[in-house]
């Protein structure tokens, strides 16, 4: 997940999202949750373990980079069942800031998160990455497969150069007003300009979240780390510059044994399509259509976005079993 941090941006939102929650939540599993914070790479992790069932821990991969996992709350719901992490990477959110470039790598994020693993005493977990969570939980997986039981890939980024193709096309669907403004500030790199504000407001409201929960919404934006997204990512979701620009894993999916399951929004910048085509090249992979939801699923419909999750992991673990 990608997007801009400014106040003017937060004000055109509101013109094209609605800003109530759907209809009914799917509350987190009342359990004692633990939250600390471990000393790593650059600088610390702030973590929270949910939940003490006796399924086989799931370990939650938020996207950015440079944002944090708070979007991610109604996956905690599967506590229930299991021990669920849901952490900060190091540089946002809970985690704090860091502005060396240094850090800003895919092997460090890797060894972050082998660190987690590790101080938790878990042997196998499952992971389930969002947008470019799903690039971290894939690159895990290759360097450590034996503590991999399952992935679960949720609006997958793992294809850059197809992510910005299809972003472009989508801009090609936004209001004549909004296409000019990014037209013309692009051109002149006017990122901060209102009207291109206002042009990511309906790019946002339509493709990455239309219903976004207001309370976490506050708290995702004042704890963005802006220069990690834009160092790695880039200005916005369609204008890709930093250094993922050139990130493709197609070529290594053929070689995933784990069990994976891919879900993407049915509104879903990450492009429903080009979903189906990942899971076709993952051997045995799944995938699941969150229906009325943008990029953040778990804010659109998390009901159905749990639902699919808990199925998936319950099947993952009978067939270790």
């Amino acid at each position: 997940m990608r997007f801009r941090s400014t106040a003017v941006f937060l004000l055109s939102l509101a013109s094209f999202a609605a800003c109530t929650a759907p209809e009914s939540r799917t509350a987190a599993a009342p359990s004692g949750p633990v939250e600390a914070y471990l000393p790593v790479e650059g600088g610390r992790t702030w973590y929270r373990v949910t939940g003490s069932g006796d399924g086989t821990p799931l370990i939650l991969l938020h996207g950015g980079p440079g944002y944090s996992s708070v979007y991610l709350k109604p996956l905690e719901a599967l506590g229930d069942e299991r021990p669920v992490v849901r952490y900060d990477q190091m540089g946002s959110g809970k985690s704090g800031t860091a502005t060396d470039t240094a850090l800003f790598t895919i092997p460090r994020f890797v060894r972050e998160l082998e660190a987690l693993r590790a101080h938790l005493g878990y042997d196998r977990v499952h992971l389930l990455g969002h947008s470019w969570g799903t690039i971290l939980a894939l690159e895990y997986y290759r360097a450590h497969p034996e503590h991999v039981a399952s992935l679960t890939l949720a609006s997958p980024a793992l294809d850059i150069p197809a992510w910005e193709r299809n972003a472009r096309r989508l801009v090609g669907t936004l209001s004549d007003s909004a296409q000019t403004a990014i037209r013309v500030n692009e051109a002149s790199h006017s990122y901060e300009a209102p009207a291109y504000q206002a042009a990511l407001g309906e790019f946002y409201g339509r493709y990455v979240f239309r219903h976004p929960d207001p309370v976490n919404m506050d708290s995702l934006m004042s704890t963005v780390n802006q220069g990690m997204y834009l160092y790695m990512q880039g200005p916005s979701e369609f204008t890709i510059t930093g250094t993922l620009k050139a990130y493709d894993a197609t070529s290594f999916l053929p070689r995933v044994r784990v069990p994976t399951l891919y879900t993407v929004g049915e509104f879903d910048e990450a492009d429903p399509p080009t979903v189906r085509h990942f899971a076709e090249l993952t051997p045995g992979a799944r995938v699941e259509v969150i229906p009325g939801a943008a990029h953040v699923v778990t804010w659109d419909n998390p009901d159905a976005t749990v639902r699919a999750v808990r199925d998936f992991l319950r099947q993952a673990d009978a067939h270790r079993r």
